[in-house]
């Protein structure tokens, strides 16, 4: 299995400090999500069913009607793959790695894709499937929706994909390709887990053509989406005062986490609404002495960079600032 953010049990063995006593920024996780009530009692009585008003939601939010509630995005990154006879799949680099691994596992030939080079537009294309990040994690480039669309065309002539995983897109509505879908051979991926922070809910959404998403409904079996997951996320994708909100909100405090950074010496290459890049060469040995002051934060070795969320308290930023000085 992959390594990923959040790894905060085996962070607390190594570094001998308390679970407890932790300031996660690893994961790029909202940490003022969506307030989750108490919840009915019958959704952990009853088996999940659909028509409980969780797809209606999800369409008045994403703006399309062709959609199927999965078990986080990640689940529909696994399955995806398996629903092609082996081709060539290019896929953006560096990128949220668990795409590579699946499109491999399933006996595709994976090629990386640079983000400038999707971001100039349709020339030659050599693959048969596109999967792109939009905004990139963790680079946090965003490409416009038309250059996006532009490649889409170029892949649906010839038979191909474009997969757009777009789970940091919430901040940003204007930029997904949602509301273009469904077309022929366009995949958009969405989560819940970022910017409404219900990552343990496990809740995504695979937008496409209605065959696709009847063939991977068939891969994937009943149930898929527990019960207390559904209630929690119909409710979030309703509540429009708190979204309006949150993206209000996010956007400041992710460029109070870029100008913290920059005086510390660690200048931002990029980010977006919910996490900022810092690339470079000491990434290791930044990632270390933040974690022996008990902040955790996600380390990539190719390129070398440090990823870092958002904290979540006015005690959190103020412990951060103290660890970048020190």
């Amino acid at each position: 299995m992959l390594e990923h953010g959040g790894r905060l049990r085996i962070a607390a063995k190594r570094y001998e400090i308390p679970l407890t006593d932790w300031l996660d920024l690893s994961t790029g996780i909202n940490p003022g999500g969506w307030p989750v009530p108490a919840l009915p009692a019958e959704v952990w009585a009853r088996l999940p069913e659909d028509g409980d008003g969780l797809e209606n939601a999800a369409a008045s939010y994403y703006g399309c009607d062709r959609l199927l509630p999965v078990a986080g995005s990640q689940a529909a990154i696994q399955a995806l793959p398996t629903l092609l006879p082996a081709r060539q799949v290019g896929i953006i680099r560096p990128g949220y790695a668990e795409h590579a691994h699946a499109w491999r596992r399933a006996g595709h030939k994976v090629i990386g894709v640079a983000p400038e080079v999707l971001a100039r537009g349709p020339g030659p294309v050599p693959w048969d499937v596109l999967v792109a990040i939009n905004p990139n994690n963790p680079t946090g480039h965003r490409f416009a929706p038309e250059v996006l669309l532009a490649w889409h065309e170029r892949l649906a002539e010839r038979g191909g994909w474009l997969v757009v995983d777009e789970a940091y897109m919430d901040p940003t509505p204007e930029f997904s390709l949602a509301p273009y879908c469904p077309r022929p051979g366009l995949i958009v991926l969405r989560s819940l887990g970022k910017f409404f922070g219900l990552a343990g809910a496990r809740v995504g959404f695979l937008l496409a053509e209605p065959d696709l998403l009847e063939r991977l409904a068939a891969l994937l079996g009943p149930w898929t989406v527990p019960g207390p997951s559904r209630w929690v996320a119909r409710e979030a994708l309703s509540d429009l005062r708190w979204q309006e909100a949150a993206r209000e909100s996010l956007p400041e405090a992710s460029r109070r986490l870029a100008e913290l950074l920059a005086d510390a010496g660690l200048q931002p290459a990029g980010g977006c609404a919910l996490f900022q890049w810092c690339s470079g060469a000491k990434a290791a040995q930044r990632h270390e002495a933040l974690a022996r002051q008990g902040i955790l934060t996600r380390r990539f070795a190719d390129p070398p960079g440090l990823r870092l969320g958002l904290p979540g308290s006015d005690a959190a930023w103020e412990r951060l600032a103290t660890a970048l000085r020190a």
